[in-house]
């Protein structure tokens, strides 16, 4: 760690003088030489098991904003506010005059950025800061990029270094000049924004500025790196897609490789673990939540899981080739695992022992940690007496993943996730998506515009009801304009013919609640076919055509699976009264979300396909625009 030699350590840095300014007027600037000086410097030191980070606000008097405990396994941070454990899916506003369908800052706030910019500086010119070089996309793709934090939230500047990887100081290029730089400034989520989690993106130029006022990491370390590489795939016109991604090998040595998309909530993490099963060997199909019937399906041998990406697919143009597959490598150095499934020792081994036994100390969120113990990521911190926060999170560095792919792969198969509620004849919802549908590309692309956020979402403060998460399901993280991101999204379909796409909800299927089964139940399917087309008499065409193709039947092991799984409608609870009538809400939502995109600017032929979609048209209807393959 060093501490001395300031001035000569922040001459290696192209950056503006105002910077310059803050780094030799504060009391003091640490530079990170390895992770273990962060891991420290977030508990306060090494002599210290439980660290309060606390700021003074005026009027509030020393407020805690979080706490730190020392576990045996790592650190474990817990926030006193509740709204703080989950992301706000509103805290971005905009601050610059570029193209943005955003909030912009002038006119949520009132005033101009420049006030509270100057004033941010000011601030972070009184605290001990913690100065942390990183490459937002990864080392051999990615821009180089700063955090400025005060020195006593080092737990997130951990936090980031695990998501995004750092520099140690010793190795940072003379000239190393930021495409990108986060300044950390947590009390003025108190002064100016009524304690609400906002990030504010500056956009200068070649420079990309986030004020994150908050400590909650998910906006700004995870989700904010994500809208600059976002800015920059549209500024050069290529996209960073916002799936997990898995290469699978069968039992038979046959692979395939899977890239899951969707929304928060919608299975990206759960797509990369290993299928879960009871005490007794069987995997549970789903419960019948009116009759209480369970079914189960017994599977001898599992596939093999090579994990790819997390969260963030990099489509970077100098991976891409001739092949007509979409190509992809990891934006990221650590993946920010959700595990509020995990409830119980046992649900899923791989993450228990990941966590409970890691090769390096770990920082965990939203879990319960008491100093000198060992903390057990299925005793989650509890938002009131007798409701567990919803979004406990693990930081896990890629490194440390079992069997985890480094290099560029070809997607075989692109699905998409949504959280779906119980659907009934009595009670119709959106909830009538069988286990997996296959998509049509233009159909792909229309999923991908709307992205609906869907049924109880567990990793944002707002869940209720149907509402959409917008192109891509990055909408959220994206600075610039949708019909933008739609028209990179359709080139980037259309450029990748050889990839196929598929529709996977998760939750329930009709009247089942399942969980995560069916993408778990897809991947184990679709890689025993491995490169095997699908006949016609396979698929069925469904009655809504927004779901594309349903399957026939589904086999895996010598075991079929009942047709009321694929083909909703056939569940006597469902039926085709309730299938209609829930076909009818998603079509409904279809129309109102992709009204948004006509404009000048949308693509002519995405007009086309959108225009499909507006007049009820067939499956045939969207196949013609775009040739699929089945």
């Amino acid at each position: 760690m060093r501490k001395d030699n300031r001035h000569q350590i922040i001459n290696k840095f192209d950056i503006s003088q105002e910077l310059v300014d803050v780094l030799n007027q504060a009391p003091s600037v640490v530079f990170a030489e390895e992770r273990n000086e962060l891991l420290s410097l977030a508990l306060g030191g090494p002599d210290k098991d439980l660290f309060e980070i606390t700021y003074e606000i005026p009027g509030n008097g020393t407020v805690t904003e979080a706490t730190v405990a020392r576990c045996n396994n790592g650190a474990v941070v817990n926030y006193t506010d509740v709204y703080m454990r989950r992301r706000d899916p509103d805290c971005m506003l905009v601050a610059d005059d570029s193209e943005t369908d955003k909030p912009r800052y002038k006119d949520v706030m009132g005033e101009d950025f420049q006030e509270l910019r100057n004033d941010t500086f000011e601030w972070l010119k009184t605290q001990k800061l913690l100065l942390l070089p990183f490459m937002a996309g990864g080392k051999k793709l990615g821009y180089p990029a700063l955090l400025v934090a005060p020195k006593n939230a080092a737990f997130f500047a951990g936090g980031l270094a695990d998501l995004q990887g750092f520099i140690p100081i010793s190795e940072v290029p003379e000239g190393f000049k930021p495409r990108a730089i986060i300044y950390l400034a947590p009390p003025f989520r108190h002064t100016h924004f009524d304690g609400k989690q906002i990030v504010v993106h500056n956009r200068r130029g070649s420079l990309h500025e986030l004020f994150s006022y908050n400590l909650y990491p998910g906006p700004s370390a995870k989700k904010g790196i994500y809208g600059v590489l976002l800015h920059i795939g549209e500024q050069e016109g290529w996209v960073t897609v916002h799936g997990a991604t898995v290469k699978v090998i069968t039992p038979y040595d046959n692979e395939l490789v899977i890239m899951h998309e969707g929304a928060s909530g919608g299975g990206k993490s759960e797509m990369i673990e290993y299928i879960h099963k009871e005490l007794d060997g069987r995997i549970l199909l789903g419960k019948n939540l009116m009759t209480n019937e369970k079914l189960y399906l017994e599977l001898k041998e599992a596939c093999e899981l090579m994990p790819v990406t997390d969260d963030m697919a990099l489509c970077h143009p100098r991976i891409q080739n001739e092949s007509k597959r979409l190509r992809v490598t990891d934006a990221e150095q650590g993946w920010f695992l959700r595990i509020n499934h995990i409830a119980k020792y046992g649900t899923d081994p791989q993450h228990e022992s990941l966590c409970v036994h890691p090769k390096e100390p770990l920082i965990f969120l939203n879990l319960q940690g008491v100093p000198g113990s060992t903390c057990l990521i299925w005793e989650h911190t509890m938002d009131e007496p007798g409701k567990p926060c919803p979004n406990p999170r693990v930081i896990m560095p890629r490194r440390l993943v079992p069997n985890v792919v480094d290099d560029p792969v070809e997607i075989d198969v692109r699905s998409f996730g949504i959280r779906t509620p119980m659907c009934s004849k009595e009670h119709p919802t959106y909830g009538i998506i069988g286990f997996f549908h296959i998509l049509p590309p233009a159909l792909a692309w229309l999923w991908r515009l709307v992205a609906p956020r869907g049924h109880d979402n567990p990793s944002i403060t707002d869940t209720v009801g149907m509402t959409s998460e917008g192109v891509g399901s990055y909408w959220p993280f994206a600075t610039g304009k949708q019909v933008t991101q739609a028209n990179l999204l359709l080139r980037q379909i259309m450029d990748t013919s050889n990839t196929r796409f598929i529709l996977i909800p998760n939750q329930h299927v009709g009247v089942y609640r399942v969980g995560f089964m069916p993408q778990w139940v897809a991947r184990e399917y679709l890689s025993r076919r491995g490169s095997a087309r699908f006949k016609e008499d396979q698929l069925v065409k469904s009655m809504c055509s927004l779901l594309g193709y349903a399957l026939d039947s589904i086999k895996i092991d010598g075991t079929f699976l009942p047709r009321g799984f694929l083909q909703t409608n056939l569940q006597p609870e469902v039926g085709n009264e309730g299938f209609t009538a829930g076909a009818e809400i998603l079509s409904d939502f279809f129309k109102v979300e992709l009204a948004k995109f006509i404009t000048a600017e949308l693509d002519p032929f995405g007009r086309k396909i959108i225009d499909c979609c507006m007049s009820d048209g067939t499956l045939d209807d969207y196949i013609g625009l775009i040739p699929m393959k089945m």
